[in-house]
């Protein structure tokens, strides 16, 4: 057999599976065939979006010990490749899976890095019959963690049976059991918002719990949504052991894989008359301030000793508990005993406070860079609108007073102001009408959250938004809700509005309430009215709309932002490491958050006390709390901008036309340059798709340009070379002027004809499409063979398709 013959495909089915099978690996359970990593990432395009087939990762082969350990991958090539040509890639593969051992081969035997150097070499070539037992790679795995035994059941232990983990959550819950197992009593694992830190959590807990390792658990968490909603989902394998700490829980909605929603009970631990825990249960969850109050009786945790829980889960631990003197605080105190893991999407780390000085450092961190970049969460786009009361600020006049009689202060009132101290009502009805505009350009169902100041401004953007869509709202009352946590009926709407099966609300008003844990999949648009200081609120809010539903048509997402946020809190790495920066000396308490604008009523224990307005702080007496100011003063947008992210996963920061020059620029030394390789290429369309990737947005160009009827070419002559530009109507209408297809015969010229209005109405990609002769006109023309035949055969047929692209782009005469 001569295996330079042979596919890729066929060595590994000929030669590197059976070697594998050979040394007891059991193709069925251990052998993991294109086992995915990287899902592609999402490629936002102007209003398209496309997953980018170059960034897809699968390993030829990843190789398990068990079904949750992975202990190697191999990266198979054909024979006419040297036997050790895919070790880089198998060795990328093998740090994403967080394991030590690689392989590669061409057929003819291994080349074998081992990572952990059990016997000094790191790598070594071996025959097709040397290939390593999975004992004898666990073996040196096992050798090379330190485990004891101990440690060894606890990982060998097997993840519960339900949706297979992806590659980082995988890491993140054998770091934790493996770290836990090793006897470390805190432990932090930062994942970006949408990236299953619940289902993570729940790994971890059956594992343990089901190794025996840890036998009574407390879960803990910030909604009420987030308790209700894992009980009837991740945790439901718990059922029965399983119990929430409220005296107030009810029937809990469900939605199954086929959409049907049935309302599901869940197990009550306390008491609803006496309040006293049923301590038989061995699963706890809770809403932490369910559990505490401010009277000593209404602290329901300490119905149980210290020592009765074995580990303690904190989901979004950033809310509080890395102040002293927070609700959490008191609780894990209390139960200083019990291991304790911390689960959040952007730790606390400000130079007062740090989630990394209570749990460490985080033991894995999955960020919303890496999960843009692997293709798990949705890109985004940014639309800056700088209005220009914010921008270059506003003074009354002297002794000007406002719609309450209220003399307002002679200063400079500026961004800062808007909606603290100076409320522009016209400012709101601008804000929404832009909001509407967007909309309506787009989908004007596509869920919406609108972060304002406070309370007060999430109810007047709501009237502000009703009017602005009042064709709808008149109809569908619910289209524009206000959720605050002041709102009754506002909160009721908050299932409809994260329901992907619920049409209304569509958009919602809010300041705090929505800005973490609240899971809306479908959310499209991000509007960002408030005055935000702090990087962990920004980076929270964001991550309402960081998940991928492209089932449900959403594969990225807008940030509408009117207060400049995405610039202020710019992060080369999007949410970047959590890094240490308080350091407190022994003597030194942790001091409280210093997180100013509070939050909602109802809010969370530990956040500064806000006004009874909102989450403003009232001035003093005597001085109005906000000066209110009607039609009076005129608002309007001063310049606006959309920002894109670019190959790298970066934002775009310059105009799309200079973004584009540049681009232009390293690909071409000169418009000589460009017009060449524009006539040498067979296909035009790969060319386009080659600058699509390395970061030219061509409808996004179109639709700043304003010229949605330019060919790509006459796009990038005019943006980037100055050329005047020829729509591909023009372009058609002067090959049809030159008569140049006279050699053909009458069917063959109804063909080009054909091709050149269908090149006018869609582009070049679509006549260079295999599937043109499909499309209408030409396929009343007669079945694609036949067409192809008018022309003397499929050669002929192309070289026909290549002069008439040859005459399309002929240069202009002058």
């Amino acid at each position: 057999m001569n295996k330079g013959n042979l596919s890729e495909s066929d060595i590994c089915d000929k030669f590197i599976r059976p070697a594998m099978e050979k040394a007891g690996w059991n193709g069925m359970e251990q052998i993991y065939r294109e086992y995915p990593l990287r899902a592609g990432r999402v490629v936002v395009r102007g209003r398209k979006a496309k997953r980018e087939a170059s960034t897809v990762l699968r390993a030829d082969y990843a190789l398990f010990y068990k079904v949750n350990i992975p202990l190697a991958t191999v990266e198979a090539k054909d024979n006419n490749h040297a036997m050790g040509a895919g070790m880089p890639q198998a060795i990328n593969y093998s740090e994403l899976l967080d394991v030590p051992f690689s392989f590669s081969s061409n057929g003819d035997g291994f080349v074998f890095r081992d990572a952990t150097l059990s016997d000094g070499v790191l790598e070594r070539n071996l025959t097709l019959d040397e290939f390593p037992s999975p004992d004898a790679l666990w073996a040196k795995y096992c050798a090379w963690k330190g485990w004891t035994p101990e440690q060894r059941q606890v990982a060998e232990y097997d993840y519960a049976p339900s949706k297979t983990p992806r590659y980082y959550q995988l890491n993140a819950i054998n770091r934790a059991v493996e770290a836990i197992a090793g006897g470390q009593s805190r432990v932090l694992l930062v994942m970006a918002t949408g990236t299953g830190k619940t289902y993570t959590a729940f790994q971890i807990i059956w594992r343990l719990w089901k190794s025996g390792a840890k036998k009574r658990i407390l879960f803990l968490a910030d909604r009420n949504i987030l308790i209700d909603q894992t009980m009837v989902n991740d945790f439901r394998p718990f059922k029965g052991a399983m119990a929430k700490l409220s005296p107030n829980a009810k029937g809990v909605e469900r939605v199954d894989a086929q959409g049907q929603v049935t309302v599901e009970e869940v197990d009550v631990a306390v008491n609803k008359t006496t309040k006293q825990v049923d301590k038989s249960y061995e699963i706890y969850l809770s809403l932490y301030q369910a559990v505490t109050g401010a009277e000593e009786e209404r602290n329901i945790y300490k119905q149980f000793s210290p020592d009765f829980f074995d580990l303690i889960v904190v989901d979004e631990c950033h809310r509080g508990s890395a102040s002293e003197d927070s609700a959490w605080r008191e609780i894990l105190n209390y139960f200083e005993s019990a291991t304790q893991v911390g689960l959040t999407a952007t730790p606390k780390e400000t130079e007062d406070v740090s989630n990394t000085d209570y749990f460490g450092e985080p033991i894995y961190t999955y960020s919303l860079k890496q999960g843009i970049e692997d293709g798990y969460l949705a890109p985004y786009k940014v639309i800056r609108v700088d209005l220009d009361k914010d921008t270059f600020g506003w003074r009354p006049t002297e002794g000007m007073t406002d719609k309450f009689g209220n003399v307002i202060e002679d200063r400079i009132y500026t961004a800062a102001d808007m909606n603290r101290k100076l409320v522009l009502e016209r400012r709101d009805e601008v804000v929404a009408a832009k909001i509407t505009e967007y909309l309506k350009s787009t989908d004007r169902y596509a869920k919406t959250i609108v972060f304002c100041e406070d309370i007060d401004h999430a109810t007047r953007m709501r009237q502000a938004l009703s009017n602005a869509n009042a064709d709808l709202c008149a109809t569908h009352p619910k289209y524009v809700v206000q959720i605050t946590g002041d709102n009754q009926e506002g909160k009721r709407e908050l299932d409809n509005f994260i329901d992907p099966e619920k049409i209304y609300p569509v958009i919602a008003t809010t300041s705090k309430l929505m800005s973490t844990g609240v899971d809306a999949q479908t959310c499209k648009l991000i509007v960002l009215d408030q005055n935000i200081k702090s990087m962990t609120l920004f980076k929270q809010i964001i991550g309402r709309g960081t998940r991928l539903r492209e089932d449900l048509g959403k594969s990225w997402f807008t940030i509408l932002d009117f207060k400049r946020a995405t610039e202020l809190f710019a992060d080369k790495d999007f949410d970047g490491e959590p890094v240490q920066i308080y350091v407190p000396r022994p003597q030194d308490p942790v001091a409280p958050p210093d997180d100013p604008g509070g939050d909602e009523p109802g809010g969370l224990p530990g956040d500064p006390p806000s006004g009874p307005g909102g989450t403003i702080a009232d001035p003093p007496p005597g001085e109005p709390r906000r000066y209110v100011l009607g039609g009076i003063v005129h608002v309007a947008v001063a310049r606006e901008r959309v920002q894109y992210l670019n190959a790298e996963g970066k934002l775009v920061t310059e105009s799309l036309r200079d973004y584009t020059r540049i681009n232009l620029a390293k690909r071409f030394d000169s418009l000589d340059q460009f017009l060449q390789t524009w006539n040498g290429v067979d296909r035009k369309a790969a060319l386009l798709e080659e600058l699509e990737a390395q970061g030219v947005f061509f409808d996004a160009l179109a639709d700043e340009v304003g010229h949605k009827d330019l060919d790509a070419f006459d796009l990038l002559l005019h943006v980037a070379y100055d050329q005047p530009p020829l729509t591909r109507r023009e372009r058609a209408r002067r090959v049809k002027q030159r008569n140049v297809f006279t050699e053909y015969g009458p069917v063959a010229r109804k063909v080009l004809d054909a091709l050149l209005d269908k090149y006018a109405d869609e582009g070049i990609a679509t006549i260079e499409s295999n599937e043109v002769l499909r499309l209408q006109p030409l396929s009343d023309l007669g079945s694609p063979v036949e067409l192809i035949k008018s022309f003397g055969g499929r050669p002929q047929y192309l070289q026909a398709l290549n002069t008439l692209e040859r005459e399309i782009y002929a240069p202009t005469l002058a």
